[in-house]
């Protein structure tokens, strides 16, 4: 039976035989588990010099097998062309992206050496699935070695349209790196038509309807796997908030108000500075809602030693203080903003409580909070989703309210009409969301990435989302 090989930018650690992370690394874990093999990646640690070989660690028939990084790969690869280049790129915010020969060479040159050493543990018959923008050329570099196992690759972040990715330098050589991997996935059908789009108009190649994309004298297979999460494990995180102390002392601060929910890294693509304008707008426009209901928004710091996050961070704490000096009684703020990171059980218990959830990222590939928000609802008297457009969740999530996060007063209006939305309409609009994360979860996902990766037949069908 042959190995699966996981690739990912960082391996969760280990706590008692499950990862310490969210919904993805358990999953990818359970998965691993069940066919046996390795993870792969970084450790988050930064050594002086790095030793070449990995550390493994063995956990029942996972092998995990990480790396540590130098202080100057983790600010030119890491901090530099990853997260400063393709992560604003990726995200059509080119206004922020830097562009630096020396940040590229050291993207490739980190690849490489991720490739040296992993090649050793590979075998014959394993079968690797990369994930994510900071290892595209991981495939190549493998290749270059010797490797010809099945090897897949899918893309978390939205893929964007050519007009925005002829911006990034060396658009080419990146693209042509992806063309190693037997297949490509992407979260929604736009970013396979951006791909597509770029192979056809960009590159003079061939995108068929079968699925295949031939460009770079190279053919792959491009679909659309959409992300799930493990819904059955936050269903029972939610029901389990009823009864925990978390949500009895929320529940004791609120008074009774009602709560609207916000969770998101702090990120410039989240649009949480917009957010925080709606929610402002909102409490103009309807004077009764004043005292009546507050804004929680966790934004845990992501990536602190890059550019402009302190920025995000200055910028939301000055919202913050104008909308509760503006509008706050000595019994009530309007929001309640946290820099500080919960575990996913305490996460669950402020989804449950809320009865709006607020998920208006400006860009983002898929958005798994917005997913985990539905999960956790009382199926008799859930909250309402208040969804971006521009997250790959609207595809599925078709009970939301959708709003254009950039339309500050749509957005106010979508809050209250939430806030006034009745019992009934929340109830249908929940049943649909539920049923579509209970058919498509994060296992799911796992099995039909992985089924359609060892589907090499000539015959084969397009890949793309289950019917």
């Amino acid at each position: 039976m042959s190995r699966l090989v996981i690739v990912s930018n960082r391996v969760a650690p280990i706590v008692e035989s499950r990862p310490a992370a969210g919904g993805l690394a358990i999953a990818v874990h359970a998965a691993l588990r069940e066919k046996g093999g390795v993870w792969f990646g970084w450790n988050g640690e930064i050594a002086r010099n790095p030793p070449p070989k990995p550390e493994l660690v063995q956990d029942g028939r996972v092998t995990h097998a990480t790396v540590a990084m130098s202080r100057r790969d983790y600010n030119e690869y890491y901090n530099g062309f990853a997260n400063a280049t393709l992560w604003p790129v990726l995200h059509y915010r080119l206004d922020l992206a830097r562009f630096s020969r020396r940040h590229y060479a050291s993207y490739r040159r980190v690849n490489a050496a991720f490739a040296r050493a992993l090649f050793p543990l590979l075998r014959i018959d394993d079968v690797i699935w990369v994930h994510d923008y900071h290892m595209i050329p991981l495939g190549e570099e493998l290749r270059g070695l010797g490797g010809d196992q099945p090897m897949g690759f899918f893309l978390h972040t939205p893929l964007p349209a050519p007009e925005v990715l002829l911006a990034l330098p060396r658009h080419e050589e990146i693209l042509r790196a992806l063309f190693t991997y037997d297949l490509v996935g992407l979260q929604t059908s736009t970013d396979l038509a951006a791909l597509r789009d770029y192979v056809r108009i960009e590159a003079g190649g061939v995108a068929g309807d079968d699925g295949r994309v031939s460009v770079f004298g190279r053919t792959l297979r491009a679909g659309v796997f959409p992300i799930g999460i493990d819904t059955a494990e936050i269903e029972t995180l939610g029901a389990d908030a009823d009864r925990s102390e978390q949500t009895r002392r929320l529940d004791a601060t609120l008074v009774g108000r009602a709560l609207i929910v916000g969770v998101d890294r702090l990120d410039y693509s989240k649009g949480l500075v917009d957010r925080f304008r709606a929610f402002e707008r909102m409490l103009e426009a309807q004077p009764r809602q004043r005292g009546k209901v507050t804004l929680l928004q966790i934004a845990p710091p992501s990536r602190p030693d890059a550019e402009g996050y302190a920025d995000i961070r200055r910028e939301l704490e000055t919202m913050t203080g104008h909308v509760n000096g503006r509008f706050a009684k000595f019994d009530w703020l309007p929001i309640r903003y946290l820099n500080s990171k919960f575990e996913r059980s305490e996460l669950a218990c402020f989804y449950r409580a809320s009865k709006v959830g607020m998920v208006t990222p400006l860009r983002d590939g898929m958005n798994l909070v917005a997913k985990e928000y539905v999960a956790a609802q009382d199926p008799e008297d859930p909250g309402v989703l208040v969804l971006s457009r521009f997250a790959g969740a609207a595809r599925e999530l078709r009970g939301a309210v959708v709003v254009n996060p950039y339309d500050i007063d749509e957005v106010a209006g979508a809050l209250t009409k939430a806030l006034a939305m009745p019992l009934a309409e929340r109830r249908r609009r929940h049943q649909e969301m539920l049923e579509q994360l209970r058919r498509r979860d994060v296992h799911g996902w796992c099995r039909d990435f992985l089924a359609a990766l060892a589907d090499k037949a000539p015959s084969a069908r397009p890949c793309g989302p289950p019917s």
